[in-house]
């Protein structure tokens, strides 16, 4: 059985990366609302040692030094120069995606754990695919319902036909930001259906609501229509001001499913008057993942969920942007010309 401690650095000691409460607090959330953090799910693992972790704010750097015992830096380049990492988490704005997980490609770091989105544009994206396959990199994008336990048995029972044939999918949430909730969202969706998108209509929110990560963001809700193939229509509900509760819904010929937001229950309710809740697993969904990264750098593996899955969900996002543009025009995939170029400006 294998034995080997892999050491394991974080780039961006804030909320999601460091677990940093003074950070959660000025973006106004709470650790406790999520499903878990960098720092906590890795160092739930027994086999992996969290040694570093970088920060340009010396705030962030000494509160993650007392929380984990681990060392710090303010340049990420001297903590990959220096220390030697088997797995590094990418938890910075979403900008800095690309060049970071390319550096640590080009480094030869083995798993490249980073936030979602993938990055802010498609090229972005494409370019950090590429660089992590020419390294041999694993790449793995942090869409945590993809490692959600009751979420892989939705996927699973409607892959097996429990929901009948497919016809919708419904998904509305509070707080807008198609790029930064919506990626969970919408990769929801296609984890769900194991379908691809086909083409967007879609009107972005311009109420013009403050991005909580500064003027340097614009990250709009907004509304519309996803055509997965086989014709499945998927909705979007996500004005920015909205207080609608968060949920999915999966809508088959014999039944549907909802799922709430991280670690809730999943309801399935059948035409023919059947009801079934699935509890929803508490423990982290990060936690699931930091364990199969293990599996993977222990058995050199397939890992069970792609990076180009999340591509695809960005792409879905950029398409959002470009319908919108044309006046809710539908919008084919895979995007073209102008349209590929379109970024979106989430944190």
């Amino acid at each position: 059985m294998t034995t080997t401690t892999y050491r394991a650095g974080i780039i961006g000691l804030g909320f999601i990366g460091g677990a940093d409460q003074v950070s959660a607090d000025a973006l106004g959330q709470q650790l406790t609302n999520l499903d878990g953090s960098h720092a906590q799910s890795l160092q739930s693992h027994e086999r992996v040692k969290l040694v570093a972790g970088a920060s340009r704010d010396p705030g962030r750097r000494e509160r993650f030094a007392q929380r984990t015992g681990a060392k710090t830096y303010a340049s990420w380049e001297a903590m990959l120069d220096t220390e030697a990492l088997d797995i590094v988490s990418v938890a910075t704005y979403t900008p800095e995606h690309a060049p970071l997980t390319i550096a640590c490609a080009q480094r030869g770091i083995r798993v490249i754990w980073c936030e979602k989105p993938i990055a802010g544009t498609l090229a972005e994206a494409e370019a950090m695919l590429q660089a992590c396959e020419k390294s041999g990199s694993l790449l793995v994008i942090n869409h945590n319902r993809r490692f959600d336990a009751a979420c892989r048995r939705l996927r699973d029972h409607v892959a097996a036909g429990g929901l009948g044939k497919l016809t919708s999918v419904n998904l509305q949430w509070n707080a807008g930001r198609l790029g930064n909730v919506g990626t969970h969202t919408i990769d929801a969706a296609l984890m769900f259906t194991g379908r691809r998108i086909t083409a967007v209509s879609a009107t972005l929110d311009e109420a013009g609501k403050p991005d909580c990560r500064g003027p340097a963001f614009r990250d709009p809700g907004g509304w519309g229509f996803l055509r997965l193939d086989d014709g499945v229509m998927v909705s979007i509900d996500a004005a920015d001001y909205a207080n609608t509760p968060y949920h999915m819904v999966v809508n088959g010929m014999e039944g549907r499913a909802i799922s709430g937001s991280f670690r809730s229950d999943v309801t399935l309710e059948y035409w023919d008057g059947r009801r079934e809740i699935w509890p929803g697993i508490k423990e982290s969904a990060m936690n699931q993942a930091v364990r199969e990264i293990v599996q993977a750098l222990d058995d050199d593996a397939p890992f069970p969920c792609a990076p180009t899955e999340s591509v695809h969900t960005l792409e879905a996002i950029v398409a959002c942007h470009a319908s919108s543009a044309k006046n809710a025009a539908w919008v084919a995939l895979p995007l073209k010309d102008e349209d590929r170029a379109i970024e979106v400006l989430t944190g």
